[in-house]
């Protein structure tokens, strides 16, 4: 394989994984809305569904990472959508993943999109 084939392996690999983190994402807010005897059917498959993109993603060095309830600073491995909506003094964390941050062995991949809201005091 080339290397601009792998290259091109590596990140179709890399959009899998995000659009797959994207589903379960939005298949976890589908399940809290559901009674608890169909939720519980539908849980084991959600939670294997991502173990094995996680294993999948592992056996090649890769890793999905969400810094949602942290604090975030500028030097974050992640673009806040908001970030305009705070003041330099606003203590803020992150709220909501919008995209996960891709890293490898290396380090980072890709950056991660975010959503932001201020700390509580």
């Amino acid at each position: 394989m080339s290397a601009n084939e792998s290259e091109l392996t590596a990140a179709a690999l890399i959009e899998l994984a995000v659009e797959g983190w994207r589903f379960q994402k939005l298949f976890g807010r589908a399940l809290s809305k559901l009674d608890a005897g169909e939720a519980a059917r539908f849980t084991n498959q959600h939670r294997f569904f991502v173990r094995k993109i996680e294993h999948c993603l592992d056996t090649v060095g890769l890793r999905l990472v969400s810094i949602e309830g942290q604090a975030f600073d500028a030097g974050a491995a992640a673009t806040a959508l908001n970030l305009g909506d705070f003041g330099p003094d606003d203590r803020v964390v992150v709220d909501q993943m919008i995209e996960p941050i891709v890293m490898n062995e290396n380090g980072l991949l890709r950056a991660g999109t975010v959503m932001l809201r201020k700390a509580e005091q």
